[in-house]
């Protein structure tokens, strides 16, 4: 048996902020008390002026192993996101080879457990042709069904209707989709080609992923779920023009179709590409600050449901390349709590709410196993935090396998301290312990 003993500790969880000790047992929280625990434990934390927050549960990572490792690996990249106060993660299927088949989205659970510090679940990838591989996935022990509706790195485009019907009326786990109307695009980046020739600038991404390529593609699978009643899960969110198509006037439990918004989105305005350039190049584009504000209103009043980075990295040479060479995606995962936190500190959103969007709401919408809350029974996932630290973000800091971040030259004014994955002390203060790795998300469904 192990012991930990979290005292003097402020919780914010499930709505409140209060303070209390939380005992921990063989990596379940055994006993939370607010008026203290007097037990001996194995190791003891005093987290006196510090908050504890249940560890972020991000939706939406690209660790690009296998076969893109020259980017990032699932060790590099879960270990940034450990750092970063994530302790799970659900990695995308656009890898090489694409995890398409249940043989090889297994070979990814193979590898993440001898190397993962962070827990993981892996989608299944779709292709036009592959629903039969599709219908073989245990729903209890995989997160989701990703869809391509747009094109991104690597080459996994759904736009077959027919294979779109079949996935949306029989596959019954949860269905994640990246919606962007690739037609759109590819004429609108013919028009700008032609008009303006190859040496454009990384600010006509926005154009040529503009508000209506989005907004017609998440209409179509909105329009799908519907018929079918799908489970449908939209990602990074980035317009304005898309908000009317999600609802806030019902609970979590009760929607069938849910979004995601991203900390780039959430960050960045078209005006950053002047300083940034292909730096926040992502799919879908980093759009008007006009676009952001509304992002950010729906995650509060609840149209948008949860918050996660699509952490995607590429290296450095690569994204130095011209816009119409540089790929799309970069890396968020180490700074993703920290950016949310900044947003609390000005004003802008509830700490309550941060937890809310990073943690509880992820773990209801999958039905995670005893994730996501600090709760007595659940699995010790759990993140302190210091609000009155500050740091400046430097390539020598950053744990990305890429070395280089958007956020490089920042000043964050909080940090995370520790990190605590299924009641183990995987971080802190910039050390890591590596004895135990995380575990394989189970789901309640």
């Amino acid at each position: 048996m192990s012991t930990l003993l979290i005292r003097n500790a402020k919780l914010v969880n499930e709505g409140e902020q209060y303070f209390a000790d939380v005992w921990i047992k063989n990596g379940i929280i055994e006993k939370i008390d607010r008026n203290g625990i007097a037990m001996q434990a194995d190791e003891t934390i005093d987290a006196s002026g510090l908050y504890l927050l249940p560890g972020a549960i991000d939706d939406q990572v690209h660790f690009r192993e296998p076969g893109l490792t020259h980017k990032g690996e699932l060790y590099t990249e879960a270990k940034a996101a450990v750092a970063g106060g994530i302790t799970s993660y659900m990695e995308m299927p656009n890898t090489v080879p694409s995890a398409t088949t249940v043989p090889l989205l297994e070979q990814k659970y193979e590898r993440a457990a001898v190397c993962s510090l962070a827990n993981y679940s892996f989608y299944m990838g779709t292709t036009n042709q592959n629903i039969d591989e599709l219908l073989k996935v245990d729903e209890r022990k995989v997160c989701g069904v990703k869809i391509f509706m747009g094109s991104s790195t690597g080459d996994m485009l759904v736009d077959d209707p027919q294979a779109l019907e079949r996935i949306f009326s029989e596959v019954k786990t949860l269905i994640a989709t990246h919606c962007e109307d690739d037609p759109m695009i590819k004429q609108r980046n013919a028009a700008i080609r032609a008009e303006f020739g190859d040496d454009i600038d990384a600010s006509y991404h926005a154009i040529i992923r503009n508000d209506e390529a989005c907004y017609k593609s998440s209409a179509f699978a909105i329009g799908l779920a519907e018929k079918y009643k799908t489970r449908l899960h939209i990602l990074h969110i980035s317009t304005a023009k898309e908000l009317s198509l999600f609802r806030n006037d019902i609970p979590l439990s009760k929607k069938h179709i849910t979004a995601e918004a991203c900390i780039h989105h959430l960050w960045f305005s078209d005006e950053d590409y002047q300083t940034k350039g292909n730096f926040i190049k992502w799919n879908p584009s980093v759009k008007t600050a006009a676009d952001r504000d509304a992002v950010f209103k729906a995650v509060i009043d609840g149209r948008i449901d949860v918050i996660a980075t699509d952490h995607a990295p590429h290296t450095f040479d690569e994204k130095s390349k011209r816009y119409i060479d540089a790929p799309s995606g970069g890396p968020l995962v180490q700074h993703a709590l920290n950016a949310m936190l900044t947003f609390y500190q000005q004003g802008k959103i509830s700490l309550e709410m941060v937890v809310q969007k990073m943690c509880h709401n992820v773990a209801e919408m999958f039905e995670i196993d005893r994730r996501g809350f600090i709760r007595e029974g659940y699995y010790a996932d759990l993140v302190l935090v210091d609000l009155n630290s500050s740091y400046q973000v430097t390539k020598d800091s950053l744990l990305y396998k890429c070395k280089w971040s958007p956020f490089e030259g920042t000043t964050f004014n909080n940090t995370v301290t520790h990190t605590i994955i299924n009641g183990n002390i995987v971080y802190h203060n910039g050390k890591f312990n590596e004895s135990n790795f995380g575990m394989r998300l189970a789901f309640n469904r």
